[in-house]
């Protein structure tokens, strides 16, 4: 049995290390600030100076990974010998998957007899971190390829994303509220929260009011949904809000026992979507 390599995309908001760790290959999507000329892979700033930027007004655009680059990086594991799996970012969210998705068609003729394999995660942010550790996780069992990528799509739809922001405006700019929901909202301290569907889109579910009683919403959407409630399978991302994060944590241990495993920085990507202030809870649920 041939041994394979496991894929992502920047989007999954884990830091280089850590996909190192974990021996991950990742393609980094891009972004720049309007008005500048420079363009920026995921991790060329850091998220405290993107940040900064977005809150003096910068507005950021973002830019998919295209299928040559995906080719490129692919072929350097089949050159090697070695079978290609895939794990990207959500479809309902960016052609980044359907790149890949191209890649690897194409080169499933120049090497017939290698495996490349993607898998469209529906997943964002540390979700789609939580969903590659799953992966590597389920690689070192022993897992083939095939299995893995069968693994991966029968539980896709249990890996819940709830999450909140803190100021509605970047919601309005990428078309999800009306401009004047969001004046009123941040007038008020409207906070809504949000989660990704079966389909990889992000709905608004609710609104509550005030910051604190929207940390408390997705800790209690942790208790509706979460199979095992005392799981060490919790990722959190956070927007220059760490603060918030760690009540978050913090709540989920002592109301459920939960142990938090990683706390990440949502990356300029899908931050320049979300704003500063955006936190996110990430774990395997009952349903989405």
């Amino acid at each position: 049995m041939s041994d394979y390599r496991i894929y992502t995309d920047s989007a999954c908001d884990l830091s280089p290390k850590i996909l190192e760790e974990w021996g991950v290959s990742c393609c980094s999507l891009t972004f720049r600030f309007e008005k500048e000329v420079g363009v920026y892979a995921n991790n060329d700033m850091s998220a405290q100076d993107f940040y900064a930027k977005m809150k003096k007004g910068g507005i950021a655009k973002t830019a998919a990974v295209n299928s040559e680059e995906f080719k490129t990086s692919f072929e350097k594991s089949l050159e090697d010998g070695y079978d290609v799996i895939y794990i990207g970012f959500s479809s309902g969210l960016s052609t980044t998957y359907n790149s890949a998705r191209i890649a690897a068609e194409e080169l499933s003729e120049k090497y017939p007899d290698r495996k490349i394999i993607t898998v469209d995660s529906l997943c964002a942010s540390a979700g789609l971190g939580l969903f590659v550790y799953l992966a590597v996780t389920k690689k070192r069992e022993g897992f083939s390829i095939s299995s893995l990528a069968d693994y991966l799509r029968d539980n896709v739809k249990n890996l819940c994303h709830w999450f909140t922001v803190d100021d509605l405006v970047y919601l309005k700019r990428g078309g999800r509220i009306n401009p004047a929901t969001a004046f009123v909202g941040n007038l008020l301290g409207i906070k809504p929260v949000l989660h990704m569907d079966d389909e990889g889109h992000l709905i608004n579910m609710t609104k509550v009011r005030g910051r604190r009683n929207a940390i408390a919403a997705l800790a209690d959407k942790y208790g509706e949904l979460a199979i095992c409630k005392e799981s060490e399978l919790v990722f959190i991302s956070q927007a220059d809000c760490m603060s918030d994060a760690n009540t978050l944590s913090d709540m989920l241990s002592e109301r459920y026992g939960a142990r938090v495993q990683i706390i990440t920085d949502v990356g300029p990507v899908i931050g320049a979507h979300s704003g500063p202030g955006t936190l996110a809870l990430f774990f395997l649920g009952k349903a989405r």
